[in-house]
């Protein structure tokens, strides 16, 4: 297979500025491939991005940008952090709402004066005039730039007919304004249609605004990826230890970790013990316990003690950065969306104008200038009742009452296209820890042995014991009583026991609570009944703590992360909704199965890394399935950002609900299956809405065009073809507002 290197190409991604539709990125992807040097261009609408793959001595990033300028876009050739990105997209995104803020004030007046008060005075027309222009001048000002420059290049889209229709539209009525005689010489009515130029601009930049704001740049999770490696580092160089960059450590050096500390590269633990959280990987909340030799990766959290590492990948070799390059391309790959509408407007937009162009000539040539007022009239009834604002607003309508359904339901949709996607997901992919399970290690049993004694005063010592224990399971049982309003006794002496747990002196007794492994270093005798009851307990997945004197074990504890109470509902709910379900987890085999076990789940992986995970789903999408990867952590982003519709629990973190595109406040399962109805329904009104606005534009512009004169007489005026337009956006919204009344 050729490659890159092998035809000596550079490939780069720009960011892209003035991209409005999805035939705005053909636009440019076309010109960019077609410029001489190029081997391949990528544009994304979604992420307004390009990857283009270049010949450096044939074509320089500079001439990609004048290419991509001549038709009216931008791409930004200089180096951009996030933050500058966001920042220009913010101010994108406030000039655009600010024009669609005046434009809805002053076209207000303008339709209430057009439709109901046009007769009545007589300065109307002017003051028409007076509050359209700067609606058409300033606000819709992108239209008729867009359009022209797609015009230089013989191309036509959604702006070239809004910019037509408005600017032939506003110049007939300032022609019948100044100079009315003209018709009324010829025993016609000087019509105008200023409301319609008003409506129609202020109804279309509202729907690019709603959808501009949709959008997720997703810069944020990036942001936060980066931030889990640590700034600074201490090393050991010659004997000193010295404190420097990240970046400045190479391979080989000994990187000293204190309690707390992130950790800044890959490596082995050289010297000393310690627990690592290691969440951001594996999802699960319990410590690791690391012991020279063990690996250590960049960015989880070394918990309790010191230890040195030997550094074995750095910078971007380490895993954190293979998972934030991963996420980026995820991210900024092009992923399925619906272009339904754009599709249809590079149809409709040239047939509409042909449409325009033939009926003027029909007239002339059937009625010279005798009909020169019905071939000026009929042109303009075409190109206003043509106006894209049913198809335009059939989308961003249902999407908006789509997404406000949502979020009354506990549903927040960040992301239309994943709205949009979901309805073609079949499988869905869980990941367990704080998406089935709650996420947080809680005590679950406790058995007494028969001859224990008096269990009120051990368990006040056992309290006593877990509190002054720094690790999680310590933290459950310590929060287990405290939840009990247990009181605390001071033992007389405290001592942890690496990899066995804790002991401690009270009255002249040894106490102890740990493992097995500790009993039987100590000689504590195990009633028959307690030993049994750990096995079936450690069958059913949960960790076990022994409670025990110098003489006999007096007591078993068993703590797990429980399976959240609607966890099986919810999968009942995706089956009935015909999805396939799998659960995903890093944890062991023996607890994956009991959790798939209880919750219904048929298709489960344990022991899986994030990698994993991404590679799982990109397997199911190898085999025509469509996923959405449901999950709540950090160790979760690489596969969220990897399938085609990413959900993310509202409890989890920031970066996985930065990556989500749909995020579960109540972080309820149940939801899943709640959000795909959702999108179900929504891609049923857009499809409603399209239907109705194609099939209103079919019907309604051959009689625009006075196909029904020769029979009839009839000729549609224009006024009737602006308020047939309005009609047709005013069904649009009705339609998309029946949303509100679905139930899940």
């Amino acid at each position: 297979m050729t490659t890159l290197e092998d035809l000596k190409l550079e490939k780069a991604t720009y960011p892209v500025e003035g991209m409005t539709c999805a035939s705005c990125a053909n636009s440019i992807q076309s010109m960019l491939s077609a410029r001489e040097g190029v081997h391949e261009a990528n544009v994304n609408f979604a992420s307004k991005t390009v990857q283009v793959a270049y010949q450096p001595e044939a074509v320089t990033p500079a001439q990609l940008r004048e290419t991509v300028q001549e038709i009216g876009f931008d791409i930004l050739i200089e180096q951009q952090t996030e933050e500058e990105l966001a920042e220009r997209q913010a101010e994108t995104l406030a000039k655009l709402k600010r024009k669609t803020i005046v434009a809805g004030i002053l076209a207000l007046p303008v339709f209430i004066l057009g439709m109901f008060f046009h007769d009545v005075f007589v300065w109307g027309n002017w003051a028409m005039l007076i509050l359209t222009a700067p609606v058409l001048l300033w606000a819709g000002q992108r239209f008729f730039v867009g359009a022209w420059a797609q015009a230089k290049h013989f191309r036509a889209n959604m702006d070239t007919l809004v910019a037509l229709s408005t600017g032939i539209a506003f110049a007939f009525s300032l022609f019948n304004t100044v100079y009315p005689q003209f018709f009324l010489s010829r025993g016609l009515m000087p019509h105008v249609y200023y409301e319609a130029v008003a409506v129609i601009i202020a109804f279309i930049l509202l729907g690019k605004y709603l959808e501009e704001n949709a959008k997720d740049r997703s810069s944020s999770a990036i942001k936060k990826l980066m931030g889990l490696q640590p700034k600074s580092v201490r090393v050991l160089r010659n004997g000193a230890e010295l404190v420097m960059s990240v970046e400045e450590v190479q391979l080989g050096d000994y990187v000293v970790l204190l309690p707390g500390d992130r950790v800044p590269v890959d490596g082995e633990v050289a010297t000393g013990t310690t627990s690592v959280n290691e969440s951001m990987l594996s999802g699960e909340p319990l410590p690791v316990q690391k012991q020279p030799g063990d690996k250590l990766y960049a960015g989880t959290i070394n918990q309790k003690g010191s230890v040195q590492l030997i550094a074995q990948k750095t910078g971007g070799e380490t895993m954190l950065a293979h998972i934030i390059k991963m996420v980026q391309e995820a991210q900024g790959s092009k992923a399925p969306v619906q272009k339904l509408v754009d599709e249809i407007a590079g149809i409709f937009v040239p047939i509409v104008l042909g449409i325009a162009i033939l009926t003027f000539a029909v007239w002339m040539i059937v009625g010279g200038d005798a009909y020169l007022s019905e071939a000026l009239l009929s042109t303009i009834s075409v190109l206003v009742i043509a106006c894209p604002c049913a198809l335009g607003l059939a989308t961003p309508t249902a999407i908006m009452v789509g997404v406000g359904r949502g979020a009354e339901s506990g549903i927040l949709i960040k992301d239309a296209q994943s709205l949009e996607q979901a309805h073609k997901v079949n499988v869905v992919i869980l990941d367990k820890t704080g998406t089935i399970t709650l996420g947080k290690p809680t005590v679950t049993d406790v058995v007494w042995a028969h001859d224990a004694g008096e269990q009120d005063k051990l368990e006040k010592l056992f309290f006593s014991m877990e509190a002054q224990s720094e690790h999680p399971i310590a933290q459950a049982i310590y929060t287990y009583y405290k939840e009990q309003g247990q009181q605390v006794v001071q033992p007389n002496s405290f001592n942890s026991l690496t990899g066995l747990g804790i002991e401690a002196t009270y009255n002249d007794t040894c106490y102890y609570a740990g493992n097995e492994k500790l009993l039987n270093q100590q000689g504590v005798n195990l009633p028959a009944h307690l030993l049994q009851a750990a096995r079936q307990l450690q069958e059913e997945a949960k960790t076990v703590i022994f409670f025990a004197d110098a003489v006999q074990a007096l007591a078993v504890f068993a703590v797990s992360d429980p399976v959240k109470p609607a966890a099986a509902d919810g999968i009942k709910a995706m089956h009935a909704a015909g999805l396939e379900v799998y659960m995903l987890t890093g944890d062991n085999q023996q607890t994956a199965a009991a959790v798939a076990r209880q919750v219904g789940v048929a298709h489960y992986q344990a022991e899986l890394m994030p990698s994993d995970k991404a590679v799982f789903v990109k397997q199911l999408q190898a085999a025509g399935k469509v996923v959405a990867m449901v999950g709540d952590g950090i160790n979760d982003a690489q596969a969220l950002a990897t399938a085609d519709v990413s959900i993310a629990m509202g409890h989890g973190t920031d970066v996985a609900m930065d990556v989500a595109g749909i995020t579960l406040m109540r972080s309820d399962i149940t939801q899943v299956a709640n959000a795909v109805k959702l999108s179900r329904y929504t891609v049923q009104t857009i499809r409603q809405n399209l239907f109705w606005a194609f099939f209103y534009n079919v019907i309604c512009i051959p009689v625009a065009a006075g196909v029904l004169f020769p029979f009839t007489g009839f000729l549609l005026n224009p006024m009737v073809a602006g308020a047939a337009m309005a009609l047709s956006s005013v069904s649009v919204v009705t339609n998309s507002l029946r949303l509100r009344g679905k139930l899940f």
